[in-house]
């Protein structure tokens, strides 16, 4: 595609956000920013936090991680459903209990001013660092595929998507998320569908050909039992999925936001387990696409991309949807599905980071009528410019290749928050506050040098993302010992 027709697919896409936030953006107030009046249909969340939930991190890097873990990427999803179990009926009954805006509000009541203000805290530093290696790996992407031939800089790039963000969510707030998620979902499913299709017209398969192929069974190993030592074995992933959703899900702003602006608790039932059940589906159909991407490159001798002299399996799915001569129409609606896998995740953390601080740390229910609608707008402003540094940062300091390992150190700050609800769930006692941050820090900290020794310690044992349950009992234990008798 040239460079004028993708300015002029971005610019409808995004007309069509524009057009979506003004339907939605009527009735600025900040119940409507926050909480969506409570009038989401629950089916609509449900779609939408499909999208919310893979982020462009799953729509670009799952299909390429095929060649090296084959389908064992399941046995977490697996693991998801767990999870999602937990949250449906232990947390989001307290959630709507206390009729919180913010989900740290819980632990005010709980255990009081300074969990709260910790939990939020460590929300604030997770969503932050998250959205940004979201940003930041999709930009790299549309760099690669779009904007180095317009010779536009990564800065720009970031300002400029950030910019657009901003413009269709400081009115509406999480009304606006709330629809524009399904879109973008809708967007990203369909660049998936479609690049299963193309390529197997172009192989010369049907669908039904190509899951019964020789190829396919080259990568479809879904289960690893046999090297306990190894990060994909299935205990390893499967309770990481459980960890992963209720620390990444449950106890996060960003997500569950979505959730409390269905009408009642039972509608909000009804969307996780909805929603659960069509990730699994989804996430099968991401590791198809994967293999298909190998069978692919292998029967035309091509090979995976190289970008600063490195391999990089994260950019197959780009290169073939748009540099292997698949067409148009394929290449028009994977740029459309990397666009929404970006904004689907950067749009609804600058909402819930907004949300987290105006009432976490603003208390802006508390202050005069008259002024909080503008404190609130000026907040969204601030976060905003907090997102474009911190993405730039990373473009500056960050090898590309260490991603994922970093994704993984973010992850660790998301275990505090697991302690912190379990304890306040779990336990009937209140804790002495201002020890509260010395545990999250040292639970932290045990974690991550843990993980950095456990080959030594454990006799070549690898930690995978059940290191982050493994942190929230930790903090857990460290409440314990600092509880009030």
């Amino acid at each position: 595609m040239n460079p004028l027709n993708i300015l002029l697919l971005i610019a409808a896409y995004f007309g069509v956000l524009f057009l979506i936030s003004y339907l939605t953006g009527k009735d600025d107030s900040n119940e409507t920013f926050f909480k969506a009046n409570k009038q989401s249909p629950w089916y609509i969340v449900a779609f939408g936090m499909i999208g919310a939930t893979l982020s462009g991190v799953t729509f670009i890097s799952v299909p390429g991680t095929v060649a090296s873990q084959q389908f064992g990427y399941m046995q977490m999803v697996f693991g998801y459903i767990f999870g999602t179990v937990i949250i449906t009926f232990v947390l989001l009954p307290i959630y709507y209990k206390h009729n919180v805006t913010s989900i740290y509000e819980y632990l005010n009541t709980r255990l009081g001013a300074t969990s709260h203000k910790i939990g939020a805290a460590f929300f604030l530093l997770s969503r932050t660092i998250g959205a940004a290696f979201r940003i930041f790996l999709v930009a790299l992407a549309m760099q690669y595929l779009i904007f180095d031939e317009w010779h536009v800089p990564f800065v720009i790039t970031v300002i400029f998507s950030i910019l657009l963000i901003w413009i269709y969510t400081h009115r509406g707030g999480i009304k606006t998320i709330v629809w524009t998620d399904t879109l973008q979902t809708f967007f990203m499913l369909s660049a998936v569908v479609f690049a299963i299709y193309f390529i197997n017209q172009k192989i010369g398969w049907s669908f039904s050909e190509f899951y019964a192929s020789d190829e396919l069974k080259q990568f479809n190993k879904i289960l690893f039992t046999n090297d306990v030592n190894s990060k994909a074995y299935f205990l390893k992933s499967f309770f990481g999925g459980i960890f992963i959703t209720i620390a990444m899900t449950g106890v996060d702003q960003d997500m569950m936001q979505k959730n409390l602006t269905c009408k009642n608790l039972k509608e909000a039932q009804k969307n996780m387990l909805s929603m659960v059940s069509l990730l699994v589906l989804v996430n099968f159909v991401f590791l198809l696409l994967g293999a298909l991407l190998y069978i692919y490159i292998n029967k035309f001798g091509l090979n995976v991309p190289v970008l600063d002299g490195k391999p990089r399996t994260d950019l197959l799915f780009p290169m073939i949807a748009v540099k292997s001569g698949l067409g148009l129409p394929l290449a028009m609606v994977f740029i459309l599905g990397i666009i929404a896998a970006a904004y689907s995740s950067a749009d609804s953390a600058l909402t819930s980071l907004t949300t987290s601080y105006c009432i976490d740390f603003l208390a802006i229910e508390k202050k005069e009528k008259s002024i909080q609608k503008s404190l609130r707008k000026k907040v969204h402003i601030i976060v905003s410019i907090i997102l474009v540094i911190v993405v730039v940062i990373f473009n500056y300091v960050l090898e590309k290749d260490v991603i994922t390992g970093l994704f993984t150190i973010a992850s660790y700050t998301y275990g505090p928050l697991l302690g912190l609800f379990f304890f306040g769930i779990f336990t009937k006692y209140k804790v002495y506050e201002r020890y509260v941050l010395i545990v999250c820090i040292i639970s932290v900290i045990l974690s991550y040098f843990l993980n950095l020794y456990s080959e030594g310690l454990f006799n070549g044992y690898k930690f995978s993302f059940e290191l982050l349950g493994l942190n929230g009992l930790f903090t857990f234990l460290g409440l314990w010992l600092i509880r009030k008798k």
